[in-house]
């Protein structure tokens, strides 16, 4: 039985494990709160924490390429990655330290990637679209209840149709601290919501544990997980609206 939205009372979350999952039908008059937290939404949160003018998620390397076309300048760059390759032609890679303060503030910036851009572009229906990370999982959190948003889906990015270990923990986070107000959560969002409670504390520790992790970790990129894996260090709430990310506050 389906009971999305059987009562309008409640305030209720649900949790779509991967961006193969979106169903634009059920996000009209619901939020959307994306989370690809190695490394899309954590790069792209950081961007705009640090000062970034317009800044544009490609759906896709052609859309990416169309993108430049059109908002051409020499403050424009180019950034991300595709497979988790570098793209040619590109002016930076996904990595959150590329878009220091100075190199950033008040540049736009086209950004692709494999899972998360994506993702958020197949949300654009949604009443509200959000950008979370681990970094910023509190923040988000508290702007849904602020806002009094009924309906809103945790969408993790994922792999190639899977879900991802560190989107599942930032899902949770944001779940839990909706559980606690008393938001009623799906199956999925107690799930994450256990998982990330098991780990609080160690989140590092547990996103060294997931693939990309693994991978980050064997190429000497501890220092990536570290920063993706600080709870709350960022006050920032981004948004999508227009093709463009907004920063709501902080």
């Amino acid at each position: 039985m389906n009971s999305e939205r059987s009562n309008d009372r409640m305030n209720r979350v649900y949790l779509w494990t991967a961006k193969e999952q979106i169903d634009p039908d059920r996000l009209r008059g619901a939020a959307a709160v994306v989370m690809d937290v190695l490394l899309a939404t954590t790069t792209m949160i950081t961007m705009m924490e640090r000062g970034a003018g317009r800044v544009f998620p490609a759906r896709d390397l052609a859309d990416a390429l169309d993108l430049k076309r059109t908002w051409m300048s020499p403050r424009l760059l180019t950034g991300g990655e595709e497979d988790g390759r570098e793209v040619p032609g590109f002016d930076l890679g996904p990595f959150p330290e590329e878009y220091t303060e100075e190199g950033i503030a008040g540049r736009d910036v086209v950004f692709l990637t494999t899972n998360g851009t994506p993702a958020l572009r197949r949300v654009e229906g949604a009443e509200r679209v959000l950008l979370a990370s681990l970094r910023n999982a509190p923040a988000v959190a508290k702007y849904v209840q602020e806002a009094n948003l009924a309906v809103v889906y945790l969408i993790c990015a994922g792999s190639k149709g899977r879900l991802s270990l560190e989107d599942a923990l930032c899902a949770g986070v944001i779940a839990d601290r909706l559980g606690i107000a008393g938001w009623e959560l799906d199956d999925g969002a107690i799930l994450v919501r256990d998982a990330a409670r098991m780990h609080d504390g160690r989140m590092v520790e547990a996103l060294s544990l997931g693939r990309v992790g693994r991978w980050f970790t064997s190429v000497g990129r501890r220092h990536t997980l570290e920063f993706a894996g600080t709870v709350g260090a960022s006050t920032a709430v981004v948004g999508l609206e227009d093709g463009r990310l907004r920063l709501f506050g902080d």
